[in-house]
């Protein structure tokens, strides 16, 4: 194994410049100069692009900015000690330590653990003493060998034993028990600079403590019965927690991963006071991350809005299988009757069976039974709507007075609206029954028997006797609106809903867009199905443009978001807007735009030639199924072209000023 550290890559006392990119460009041409790096502009484009994600600066003067790319030829560290210190976001001020983690995108296990080792070294207090004490790069070497265990370290020639922690005395209560998870993005450094972090604060506290650092080079595993006799738990982590079922009954704190680096103490704090309130946060048994935080943690604002989410991402898959089936069903009836406006599947299906059909043709047998199918699918989808928008305030308790409640929305001709309605009061009425507190035979009923019953007659009741008519006046007056749009009107709906599908590529207002087009396709009007034709077009239009930028002007992006671009063929033809989101996290104030103008421009194409989709989703592969298929292509190709154009020239722009070459 080829040292990791060398003197060539350590810079000491030396203004570097007043920003935090300044230190990390003079570092990356550091590591390309001694040859570890094939190419500058490469590595640092993927340093700067993890340090937009998230600062690495923490607390005690320390930075680690770091970073995996292909170009990297070994691991490395490189170190600065600059004069004066440079901001690296820490609550604390600037950093006078910086080291500089270069990993290479496939690195071998072994290497990947002595950089996680460098991260944890940098958390105990005489390391950092003795970088900010050294003289020569030499001196440092030696100190970074010695924290690594790559150098035999010195022994104090008269060192003291190590103090062991004392066990409780007879009658003194027993040490509280924590354990913890954390994770992040890259798993090399804040991983286990965080799961150090919480140690040495709990050990300072007074508690036993184990930890589970999820990171690329591994770490111990917490067993269950670590688990099992832990009194808190705490999450530090920016990814889902794996095995979270492990968890399920523990009080429990959730922050970030930089957290529990910053505020060890606090977090530890705070999951002993969950611990100790009977109403407190338990991690909840088979919830998701995003669930079981969207029930009990921010503000109701953040709260109701993620349960709407939930609830969204619940009906999509009805959504899409309904529909698909539905159009098929369509397109098999026209084969034998064109005017499908004559067509009753209920009569056809009442008449004949695969092995008796009589005078009806095996076409039109097979469609009305695929458009029965089909119809089952798009009619649950208001209540599945409801139902987990519900869940996402309420858990389990919320969803079978959301889905009544949603079914009754229906019902009263509410449409999408009285299901969103009908869920939010099924969901806030079963979580306000959650927090009573109650005698033990009592509360073992509640989710069962008692919360169901009444949060269904209150939702329900509201529905059925209250808002149900106002909501049906609503949905009708949207859909007479739809039906009546022409010529100027339509292309400006179109132009609305692509710069919509085009903002936040699968985020709310995303979301918000596809939900108001399959709210109307179950009426099967030609207005609503023009509406669902141009969502979908606007939608493939963001991650088709990066795939096209990305082969149109290659070296303008990272070898990563090459990779990001040829997977982004396929998930823009499949209209999966989530392909671009690669591109728009790392650069989303060129991303966002030049994919909301082309967007808008697919949609007013769509929406104005009168292109119209029966499916709700499918992208390219569902053309056989809708109106206008040449005007289909049509749309999505303008699109695609001006959003790639528009990137390619805004991206042309900036790197001309952020991708010059360095001096070391």
């Amino acid at each position: 194994m080829s040292a990791l550290i060398t003197a060539n890559l350590i810079t000491l006392d030396e203004n570097l410049g007043d920003s935090r990119f300044d230190v990390i460009k003079h570092l990356t041409q550091a590591v390309v100069n001694a040859g570890r790096a094939t190419d500058f502009e490469t590595l640092y484009a993927a340093a700067r692009a993890r340090e937009e994600k998230t600062d690495t600066g923490i607390p005690g003067g320390i930075a680690i900015p770091h970073c995996r790319s292909e170009v990297v030829t070994e691991p490395t560290l490189a170190m600065a000690r600059p004069a004066p210190g440079v901001d690296f976001g820490a609550k604390d001020g600037a950093a006078d330590l910086i080291f500089f983690i270069a990993a290479p995108a496939d690195g071998d296990e072994a290497h990947l653990k002595i950089l996680s080792k460098m991260a944890r070294s940098l958390m105990k207090k005489s390391f950092t003493t003795a970088l900010r004490e050294a003289k020569t790069r030499d001196e440092v070497v030696v100190l970074v060998e010695e924290a690594l265990g790559l150098r035999e370290k010195a022994e104090p020639a008269a060192a003291a034993p190590a103090a062991s922690v004392a066990a409780p005395a007879a009658g003194e209560p027993a040490r509280k028990k924590i354990v913890a998870v954390t994770n992040c993005p890259t798993g090399i450094a804040h991983t286990y600079m965080a799961a150090d972090g919480l140690k040495y604060a709990a050990e300072e506290m007074g508690y036993d403590f184990k930890v589970e650092p999820q990171g690329s080079s591994g770490g111990e595993k917490l067993t269950q019965a670590e688990i099992d006799e832990a009194d808190a738990v705490v999450f530090a982590v920016a990814l889902p927690v794996r095995g979270r079922e492990r968890f399920a009954g523990k009080p429990y704190i959730e922050s970030s991963v930089k957290r529990g680096i910053d505020e060890p103490k606090v977090m530890i704090e705070e999951a002993l006071r969950e611990a100790d309130n009977p109403s407190g946060k338990r991690v909840v048994a088979g919830a998701t991350d995003s669930e079981e935080t969207a029930s009990t943690d921010g503000s109701w604002g953040s709260r109701i809005y993620k349960a709407l989410m939930t609830g969204v991402s619940y009906m999509i898959p009805f959504v899409a299988a309904g529909g698909i089936i539905l159009a098929i069903g369509f397109m098999l009836e026209a084969i034998t009757m064109p005017n499908l406006g004559d067509v009753n599947p209920a009569a056809i299906l009442e008449g004949a069976s695969l092995t008796n059909l009589d005078d009806t043709p095996l076409s039109l047998y097979l469609g009305a039974a695929l458009h029965t199918i089909g119809g089952f699918g798009l009619g649950a989808m208001v209540p599945i709507l409801a139902a987990f928008i519900a869940y996402g305030l309420a858990s389990r308790p919320g969803i079978a007075p959301g889905f009544i409640a949603g079914s009754v929305a229906v019902l009263v001709g509410g449409g999408f609206l009285g299901g969103i309605v009908a869920g939010l009061l099924a969901g806030l009425c079963a979580y306000w029954l959650s927090l009573l507190k109650l005698p033990r035979w009592l509360a073992s009923m509640m989710p069962v028997v008692v919360t169901p019953l009444v949060a269904t007659l209150f939702a329900g009741g509201l529905m059925f006797f209250l808002l149900g008519g106002p909501l049906a006046w609503v949905t009708s007056s949207l859909e007479n609106w739809l039906n009546g749009m022409t010529g100027t009107s339509a292309i400006v709906l179109g132009l609305i809903l692509g710069a919509m599908m085009g903002f936040d590529l699968g985020g709310p207002v995303n979301k918000a867009a596809y939900l108001f087009a399959t709210a109307g396709l179950a009426s099967g009007t030609q207005a609503s199905q023009e509406v669902m034709a141009t969502v979908i077009i606007s939608g493939m239009v963001p991650p088709l443009a990066m795939a096209l930028a990305t082969a149109l002007r290659p070296k303008l992006f990272t070898a990563p978001e090459r990779e990001n671009g040829k997977a982004a063929w396929l998930l823009g033809a499949s209209f999966i807007s989530e392909g671009a989101i690669p591109f728009a996290t790392a650069d989303p104030l060129r991303v966002i735009p030049s994919s909301m103008v082309g967007a808008a421009v697919a949609g007013a194409i769509a929406m104005g030639s009168g292109v119209a989709s029966p499916a709700p989703h499918g992208g390219v592969w569902i053309i056989a199924l809708v109106d206008n298929p040449v005007m289909f292509l049509v749309a999505a190709l303008a699109g695609t072209v001006v959003s790639a154009f528009i990137y390619i020239i805004l991206k042309s722009l900036s790197s001309k000023k952020t991708e010059e070459p360095v001096a070391a």
